[in-house]
């Protein structure tokens, strides 16, 4: 996992702020200003640390499909914050990451808000990483039952700087 001294900058901002509703909000508001596409979902970083990041979006006529539940798409949308802001709060800041691929499962229709959490799927040695290495991101969306509606298998790229 990453070293604190060699954190990437976002996760330090995110170190920075406090660990409540305060500093969840701004720090969202700081990620959807730098991706404005996450803002689609409305998504508000709830927890984030290497290995591990929440991420929480409102079920809002916004994110409706034609059916008035939350669309697939949208639930994708918020698996990927999950996944970038895990990817921020994990690597170095002498490497750099990037998507490659995403693989995803429509478990369930999802009624409710919903919340995506990622996980590593293996540990990462950032030390061996030389020329560039797949690292895959397991990323549960869950409704507010706790019921996995989506699952997201994302494919990151990476590199040292």
């Amino acid at each position: 996992m990453s070293d604190i001294r060699t954190s990437s900058p976002t996760y330090a901002l995110r170190r920075r702020l406090p660990d409540n509703v305060v500093g969840h909000a701004l720090f969202s508001l700081g990620m959807v200003a730098r991706v404005p596409y996450f803002g689609t979902v409305l998504p508000v970083v709830t927890e984030m640390r290497p290995g591990f990041c929440r991420v929480s979006g409102p079920n809002w006529f916004g994110v409706h499909n034609h059916l008035g539940t939350f669309h697939a798409i949208a639930a994708c949308n918020l698996a990927e914050a999950a996944m970038g802001m895990l990817m921020e709060a994990t690597t170095p800041a002498d490497h750099r990451w990037i998507p490659k691929a995403m693989q995803t499962q429509y478990l369930a229709k999802a009624t409710t808000r919903l919340t995506a959490e990622a996980r590593l799927a293996e540990p990462v040695d950032f030390d061996q990483i030389v020329d560039g290495t797949d690292v895959v991101v397991d990323v549960r969306v869950l409704d507010k039952n706790g019921v996995e509606v989506v699952h997201c298998d994302i494919t990151t790229w990476v590199t040292p700087r």
